[in-house]
């Protein structure tokens, strides 16, 4: 079944298939001690800086977890959009696993801005209140837009002023990379990026991420928190082997570029209508948009696809590294049909 559902439901690129069947032969040193995790952590290193510390995790929740807790004691709140996934997505286990408050800032586009996290900002050294200690921003936003350089260099800058940290869940980092047309070096630690959720199962992985801290005191106790939380891997070569193609020769770069073209291509047809209304700008490869009623239930008979507001008919559409020509012209053509049996033109 293809869909526009979400990038998490493609499959995986050949050759990280590949690289995970080649660390499949005999045996390895377990918990990362295997030659496949020393030569990921080089490539990372050589991506981010000789700074970066990695530390590999299961998965998103996990990385964001593990990340939220070195960075916070429990008496510490962490700030982050109305519609960030550690708030909305993850059941509350970066608020269970670092026990620190989650406070929710609305936001128009899924982004925060100092001005938004300025009047959060307060009662530092009050016993009463939880204290201010991590910014959480994801790249790109749950809305699907994205965060220049200057825009995250502008957060960090307020949050060290304060002492605190900025955590970036860079699940989609690829995607933001290739619309801004800079390095992920650029995006995150350059831009003062502390602490850094790192990973390519939605840009063809098959699963696995990287807590990367940039800074030492971040990357002290890192091991502890990720074998607390569930996060380390016996069998850690099956984790790192992905990263080595993944971060070879620009294959996170020429997927992430492959969806968000799609994306666009997607987003010219869907504008060929005008009963058809964007709610966010498409910056990367997910597309919000509202449609008359009529037309969305007689999609849903045929695609998969999520909600976003069920209220105003706001959709969510998501390409991916595999998406096709065919698969956007067969939906071009779908909703053509279904434009012409309500009796909309």
């Amino acid at each position: 079944m293809r869909s526009f559902a979400s990038d998490n439901n493609s499959g995986v690129h050949p050759r990280v298939m590949e690289a995970v069947l080649e660390a499949n032969k005999d045996h390895a040193v377990g918990y990362g001690d295997d030659p496949w995790t020393i030569e990921a952590t080089i490539k990372i290193k050589e991506l981010f800086g000789a700074a970066a510390e990695p530390y590999f995790v299961f998965n998103g929740t996990g990385a964001n977890s593990v990340a939220l807790q070195t960075a916070t004691r429990p008496f510490h709140s962490i700030l982050c959009a109305e519609t960030a996934h550690i708030f909305v997505d993850e059941c509350g286990a970066p608020a269970k696993m670092s026990g620190c408050a989650v406070v929710a800032i609305p936001t128009p586009d899924g982004k925060l801005t100092p001005e938004l996290v300025k009047p959060r900002l307060h009662n530092f050294g009050v016993c009463h209140h939880s204290q201010p200690k991590v910014v959480y921003i994801s790249q790109v936003s749950e809305l699907g837009t994205v965060y220049t350089i200057d825009e995250v260099r502008a957060l960090a800058d307020l949050l060290h002023a304060h002492d605190m940290y900025l955590h970036m869940d860079g699940a989609r980092l690829a995607n933001a990379c290739a619309s801004l047309n800079c390095t992920m070096k650029q995006l995150t630690v350059d831009a003062g990026v502390d602490i850094l959720s790192f990973g390519g199962t939605k840009n063809g992985m098959m699963m696995g991420e990287a807590v990367i801290a940039f800074r030492p005191e971040l990357a002290e106790n890192l091991q502890y928190y990720r074998k607390q939380s569930a996060q380390l891997a016996s069998k850690m070569r099956y984790l790192s082997a992905q990263f080595v193609p993944y971060l070879s020769d620009n294959l996170w770069l020429e997927n992430a570029m492959k969806a968000n073209i799609s994306a666009r291509k997607l987003e010219e047809s869907l504008r060929a209508w005008p009963q058809i209304r964007f709610t966010q700008k498409v910056e990367s490869n997910q597309l919000f948009f509202t449609l008359p009623t009529e037309v969305l239930t007689r999609l849903q008979e045929e695609y998969f696809f999520y909600m976003w507001n069920e209220e105003i008919n706001e959709a969510r559409l998501v390409t991916s590294w595999d998406t096709s020509g065919e698969d956007i012209a067969r939906f071009e053509q779908s909703l053509k049909e279904i434009f012409e049996q309500v009796g909309i033109e």
